[in-house]
C-alpha cells in the first residue's frame, strides 16, 4: 500500500488566479485534461448513521469511505474508488465500472458484486453488507490538475463545487445540482516521499493554511 502526502488549503478566487499562472510556468498538465481541466462527478457513499461524515467532521485521524466517480461525463470513465486516510497521509485504490454496474450500485441492487475478484469491489460490499452503506449525494465540480514529475507531484485547483442534494441518479442528466455554500476553491498537493523545492515555493500563499475541507461534507449541508 503505497501512501502519498496529501494537503488542502482553501483559497480565494484571486488566489487561484495566481496559483494557475505559477503553476503553468513549472508544471505539465495532466493529459486527461481537455484546455487545461475536466469536469469530475462523484457518487458519495455513508452507512445509515453517517460515520464517514461524523468521523470527518470529528477529525478521526484513520478514515475510509467509498465513492463512484464520473470524469468528463465519459460513460467509459467510470470508476469505484476507495480512499483511505491516516492523518495527511492518503491512499487511493479503484476499479472500473461499467455504466450499468454504476447504476445498478446507486440503485442498491449490489448481490452481484459479490462473485467479483476485486479487492476494491469486495471491501465496497462487505462494508454494504456490515454497515449499511447507501449512495448519500452527487457533488460535481471543476478540476485543474498539474504534474511535476520529481517527487511525482500533482497540484490541483477545484472550484464550481455543486451539490446534488437529495437526488442521487448517478447518471441522470436532469439531476439538478446546486453551488455549495460560499463558493470555496481548493488547492489540493499530493506527492510521494518529497515535495521538491520549486513546487513548495510556487504554492505559498500569505495567511493561508492547511485545512480539513471535504466536498463531501459541505455538499451534506443540505441534508
Amino acid at each position: 500500500m503505497q501512501f502519498r502526502h496529501e494537503v488542502k488549503h482553501e483559497i480565494t478566487n484571486h488566489d487561484m488566479l495566481i496559483l494557475r499562472q505559477r503553476l503553468r510556468v513549472i508544471m505539465k498538465p495532466d493529459i486527461h485534461a481537455v484546455n487545461g481541466q475536466y469536469a469530475i462527478r462523484s457518487l458519495y457513499f455513508d452507512s445509515l448513521d453517517d460515520k464517514a461524515l461524523r468521523e470527518k467532521l470529528d477529525g478521526v485521524n484513520i478514515r475510509e469511505k467509498y465513492r463512484i466517480r464520473l470524469y468528463n461525463n465519459d460513460l467509459s470513465a467510470i470508476h469505484l474508488e476507495r480512499k483511505f486516510k491516516r492523518g495527511s497521509l492518503g491512499f487511493k485504490s479503484s476499479v472500473n465500472l461499467t455504466p450499468a454496474q454504476a447504476q445498478a450500485i446507486a440503485s442498491g441492487d449490489v448481490e452481484w458484486m459479490a462473485r467479483s475478484t476485486d479487492e476494491t469491489m469486495l471491501g465496497f460490499y462487505t462494508r454494504i453488507r456490515n454497515e449499511g452503506l447507501r449512495a448519500k449525494v452527487i457533488v460535481d465540480y471543476t478540476r485543474e490538475p498539474f504534474i511535476f514529475v520529481p517527487g511525482n507531484v500533482r497540484v490541483t485547483l477545484d472550484y464550481g463545487i455543486r451539490t446534488g442534494m437529495s437526488c442521487t441518479d448517478f447518471l441522470d442528466p436532469g439531476c439538478v445540482t446546486v453551488p455549495v455554500a460560499g463558493s470555496p476553491c481548493i488547492l489540493e498537493v499530493k506527492w510521494d516521499n518529497y515535495l521538491p523545492d520549486i513546487v513548495r515555493d510556487a504554492v505559498q500563499l500569505d495567511g493561508r493554511h492547511s485545512t480539513a475541507f471535504s466536498k463531501y461534507a459541505v455538499s451534506r449541508m443540505y441534508d
